[in-house]
């Protein structure tokens, strides 16, 4: 399994302004899908006794595990950051790859790949780095930001010394910002004074393993409540639907005959009695605690793995996307159904661009996603989730949230009769309908129950839309990216760019090559000297190239699905490696990692297995060393200026690929982590 390396704070700020500066990008993101919002609406909703600037945001999982990540999310819009669940068992072996977005959703990763202390830190930075960008005024006007836990999986390891020592950093990171300030770089001092958070997080989501028993639930919550002192949410699986109910909306409603949900998912998660009442209970300590309780529908769901992409090994795989879209939907019917609006219920299931507002209508809060950010656009598709629901808002004169759940789906008038109004409050308020008035002001003291009671009626409406929409159907979702057939090669692949947006980690890169064939060729040692043996030449002709940055990829596949070359681009491109000790530990990945020098740059290079290196000075004089090589030469002139000991023939196309490679990532115009790491 590869290593996740985080990126140091230095290089992420570095790349941070120089990007915005020379592209109008962050990490790959342009400038024009960064969320601007409109100020005129106010998208704010309270969580756990914060505010959010808006009701979106990522949900804990492959978006929100470093701090580039959750920068990336920040910027799309996201003010709710679930941040990635962490556990006590930091040093796991996890199957690669480990995402499928080929139709729906399915996942085998369910952890953070960091030490809680690297998780930590990882939080920390985003933190700094969400504030540096309100500063560089990246989001006027929508500021309030809330990064919630997620912690997991069983109680024993939740009250362990390392997870609490997490949970203490969190609630109190002072030291962890205090150094980290002073990594800030010398060109961006002047954020150093920022007035960074110390408490980064009071709210946790509890995760926990699917057959995880509800007593063992309950204990957990009730700990983290009382003992560690957070506001607590209790994620939810949809199992809890029961197995005939599941298998009904799965199989007979929307089609999905392949998926099989194994006997023991039911079997040993909590049923509909037993989550009723620790729900109950847990409230009730929760407000005699004075601490904010709540639910999230839902978790993903198990299924047997019946497709090709995962290892043999992975015998089970995690669903996610569209249908998980209807079976969370119609939980979430049947828990207001039993507990009207009495909980906060925050969601995750399927959500794009065409339900969020949707969702946002039911009271749902906050509403979070992760499908489909792993599609083509990648980050870039957050904004218009927003865009989408500010849309909605106007066209319903809806200035917050409140009165858009009042007005989005026509149920305002019929939750009138629900409520016990005085006959003229009762009037005020249809009046407010029919003539467009300020439904705010018609209701007054009665307001936040008439909302209450139109999301009952909402919710209720909306699980009759999506269980006959077909869009969520089995047959509207099995269409696979588009393959062209062709073998993906080192260089010059469409070039279309998808890998780029889609990876998570922001760990594919552009980099530009002159457009001019390599020539194939081996730099011969002979009694007279030396002499050059041209075989062909390997053709350069696209405008950029595609890189990988190896600390930041974990070779999820998430570039291989969405690729429309036959070939995964995290195994295929070139491989850069953010530091020597990383190259080194990683002896079976063929990559690069580059330093700087007196009068150039050192490659150091492992290729097919063989370590070699390459200094590139600046005077255009190349050194290259391998097992039984030291050479120097100049490339416009080999044969004329070679000068060293060699074995035998040098291939000369590997001296040159490396060194225009070298030149490429670390030019005056270069913006990538290579680069902003060099002095």
């Amino acid at each position: 399994m590869v290593e996740l390396i985080p990126i140091p704070l230095p290089v992420l700020i570095t790349r941070l302004f120089r990007e915005l500066e020379r592209k109008k990008a962050v990490y790959d993101l342009p400038r024009w899908q960064f969320f601007k919002g409109d100020t005129a609406f106010d998208l704010g909703i309270p969580v756990h006794g914060h505010r959010a600037a808006t009701p979106f945001g990522p949900a804990a999982g492959p978006h929100t595990q470093l701090a580039q990540n959750i920068l990336l999310s920040w910027l799309a819009g996201g003010r709710v950051i679930e941040l990635k669940t962490v556990q006590i068992l930091d040093d796991l072996t996890v199957f690669r790859p480990c995402i499928d977005m080929e139709t729906v959703g399915y996942n085998i990763e369910w952890s953070q790949e960091l030490r809680l202390e690297q998780s930590l830190e990882e939080y920390a930075k985003a933190a700094m780095l969400i504030e540096m960008a309100k500063a560089a005024g990246l989001a006027p006007g929508f500021p309030d930001t809330v990064l919630d836990m997620s912690v997991g999986y069983d109680l024993a390891g939740i009250r362990s010394p390392k997870v609490r020592a997490f949970m203490n950093g969190m609630l109190d990171a002072r030291e962890t910002i205090e150094r980290l300030r002073q990594q800030i770089p010398a060109p961006y001092a002047h954020l150093r004074d920022l007035p960074y958070p110390t408490r980064l997080s009071d709210t946790v989501t509890l995760s926990t393993f699917h057959g995880c028993p509800p007593e063992e639930i309950e204990g957990i919550a009730e700990f983290l409540l009382r003992d560690v002192g957070l506001n607590v949410v209790v994620k939810l699986n949809p199992t809890l639907l029961g197995q005939a109910d599941l298998k009904a909306i799965l199989h007979d409603r929307l089609g999905y005959t392949d998926i099989e949900v194994p006997e023991k998912a039911f079997a040993k998660d909590a049923n509909w009695d037993q989550v009723q009442g620790f729900v109950d209970r847990l409230e009730t300590l929760a407000d005699g605690l004075g601490r904010g309780f709540g639910v999230k529908f839902t978790n993903t769901l198990l299924v047997r793995n019946h497709k090709r992409f995962f290892p043999a090994d992975a015998k089970e795989m995690y669903l996610s996307g569209a249908p998980l879209h209807v079976l969370a939907i119609t939980l979430i019917g049947r828990f207001r159904e039993a507990f009207g609006d009495r909980f906060p219920i925050s969601f995750s299931a399927g959500i794009d661009a065409a339900n969020f507002a949707d969702a946002v209508a039911l009271g749902l809060k906050p509403v979070t996603v992760c499908s489909d950010l792993l599609k083509n656009g990648g980050y870039g598709r957050g904004s218009a989730y927003l865009k989408t629901l500010i849309k909605r808002m106007a066209a319903l004169d809806a200035r917050d949230i409140d009165t858009f759940v009042l007005k989005a789906f026509g149920e305002a008038e019929a939750a009138l009769s629900t409520l016990r109004l005085s006959p003229e409050r009762e009037a005020a308020c249809r009046a407010s309908l029919v003539e467009g008035g300020d439904p705010r002001t018609a209701a007054g003291p009665d307001f936040d129950a008439w909302v209450s009671a139109v999301r009952l009626l909402n919710t209720r409406a909306y699980c009759r839309r999506v269980l006959d929409d077909p869009r969520y159907g089995a047959n509207q979702t099995d269409t696979p990216p588009k393959k062209t057939g062709v073998p993906l090669g080192l260089f010059d692949c469409q070039t279309c760019d998808r890998c780029v947006s889609v990876c998570p980690n922001d760990a594919i890169f552009r980099f530009a090559l002159p457009r001019e064939p390599v020539p194939l060729a081996r730099l011969i040692p002979g009694d007279g000297g030396w002499k050059c043996e041209t075989t062909g030449s390997l053709p350069i002709t696209r405008p950029h190239q595609i890189g990988i940055f190896a600390d930041a990829c974990n070779e999820c596949g998430n570039c291989d699905v969405i690729c429309p070359e036959d070939g995964a681009p995290y195994a295929l491109k070139p491989l850069f490696f953010g530091s020597l000790a990383a190259w080194s530990a990683a002896p079976a990945r063929d990559g690069f990692f580059i330093e700087a020098m007196d009068g150039g740059i050192r490659i150091h290079g492992r290729l097919a297995g063989a370590v070699v290196t390459l200094d590139s000075l600046d005077d255009g004089t190349l050194r290259y060393r391998d097992d039984g090589t030291d050479l120097t030469l100049d490339p416009a002139d080999p044969a004329g200026s070679a000068k060293g000991r060699t074995g035998g023939p040098v291939d000369l196309a590997r001296i040159r690929i490396m060194a225009g490679l070298g030149r490429a990532v670390t030019e005056e115009t270069a913006v990538n982590y290579v680069s902003a790491a060099l002095p």
